[in-house]
């Protein structure tokens, strides 16, 4: 093979270029490629940095949102359980009123009924003590065949039934 032969004589000349061209292409990506590249990724850090730091502030500023938001729920709440507390005295003062009138009526018609019982009562024992004054004279006389006197008579059975 006659490339073969010729190898020692182009060997020299060949590696000689190649060390230039890869030299070129060393300089060209080393001197005008990675500047760029290194200058993209530095940017690229920075962009990331920022995004960072600026979600951080957003999770700060979320935070103390959320914790104002809280506070704000909080006092709602508590606001919520004072109107309701009042809500439930105001209710029982006005249940307690109406149950103190109602009780007031009840007693007022327990009074009368006491009073009418009252005068039943002393009705029934005057018409049981005239009854009985009767019933004393009338024995008194069928026993003894004496008169009595019904003002005599209606004495004798008060101090009787009195006793």
């Amino acid at each position: 093979m006659p490339q073969l032969y010729q190898l020692p004589d182009v060997l020299l000349s060949q590696l000689l270029w190649l060390a230039i061209g890869l030299g070129f292409i060393f300089f060209v990506i080393a001197r005008g490629m990675v500047p760029r590249i290194q200058a993209t990724m530095d940017a690229r850090e920075q962009r990331i940095a920022s995004d960072l730091e600026s979600a951080q502030q957003a999770r700060v500023a979320a935070d103390e949102t959320e914790a104002a938001w809280r506070a704000r729920m909080d006092a709602a709440r508590a606001e919520a359980a004072r109107i309701a507390n009042e809500a439930k005295q105001a209710s029982a003062k006005d249940a307690e009123a109406k149950v103190r009138k109602a009780a007031d009526k009840i007693d007022l018609k327990v009074e009368a009924a006491q009073a009418k019982i009252r005068e039943a009562v002393n009705s029934a024992r005057a018409e049981i003590e005239a009854v009985a004054a009767e019933a004393t004279q009338d024995m008194v006389a069928r026993l003894t065949g004496i008169k009595v006197d019904n003002k005599d008579a209606a004495q004798a059975v008060k101090a009787e039934l009195h006793v």
